[in-house]
C-alpha cells in the first residue's frame, strides 16, 4: 500500500510539472518536422507546354459536367440579361397590379366603414332621441295621474 501511494504522488508531481501556467519568457514551442520534401517538384515553368489547355486539347461527352461549363459569349450573356430583364419586368407589372387592387379593396373598405359609421351615429341620435321622449312621457303621465 505504501508503495502505491508514493507512485500516485510521484506521478502527480510530474504531471504538475508538465502543466506548469506558461509566463510571457516561455512562448509556445511549434515541434521540429524531421523531415521535409522540397517543394521543388511541384512548380511549373511558365513556359512549360502544359501550364495552358487549348481549345482542342480535351473533348467531352454531351452529359460530362465539365462540358456544361458556365464559360459563355457576350452574345449570349447579353441574351441572359435581357431575358432575366424582361422577367423582372413582367414580375414588377404582376406586382404592381396587386398592389392596385389591394388599394382599391382598401378604399371600397374605407367608404363601406364610414356609410356604416354615419349610420350607427344615425340610429345612436333617433334611439337616444326616443328614449327622451319616452322619459318626457312617462312623467308626463304619471303627473296626470296623481
Amino acid at each position: 500500500m505504501p508503495n502505491s501511494a508514493s507512485s500516485a504522488s510521484s506521478s502527480s508531481s510530474s504531471v504538475h510539472e508538465e502543466r506548469r501556467p506558461r509566463t510571457p519568457q516561455d512562448p509556445l514551442k511549434r515541434p521540429k518536422m524531421t523531415s521535409r520534401k522540397s517543394s521543388g517538384t511541384i512548380i511549373v515553368p511558365r513556359e512549360h507546354p502544359k501550364v495552358e489547355l487549348g481549345e482542342d486539347d480535351e473533348e467531352f461527352d454531351e452529359d460530362d459536367a465539365r462540358a456544361m461549363s458556365p464559360r459563355r459569349s457576350s452574345q449570349d450573356l447579353e441574351k441572359m440579361s435581357q431575358e432575366a430583364r424582361a422577367q423582372l419586368d413582367e414580375h414588377a407589372k404582376v406586382l404592381q397590379k396587386s398592389l392596385l387592387e389591394i388599394f382599391n379593396r382598401i378604399e371600397a373598405v374605407k367608404e363601406e366603414h364610414d356609410k356604416l359609421d354615419n349610420n350607427n351615429k344615425f340610429l345612436q341620435k333617433y334611439i337616444g332621441d326616443l328614449m327622451s321622449t319616452s322619459k318626457i312621457t312617462s312623467t308626463g303621465a304619471s303627473g296626470r295621474k296623481k
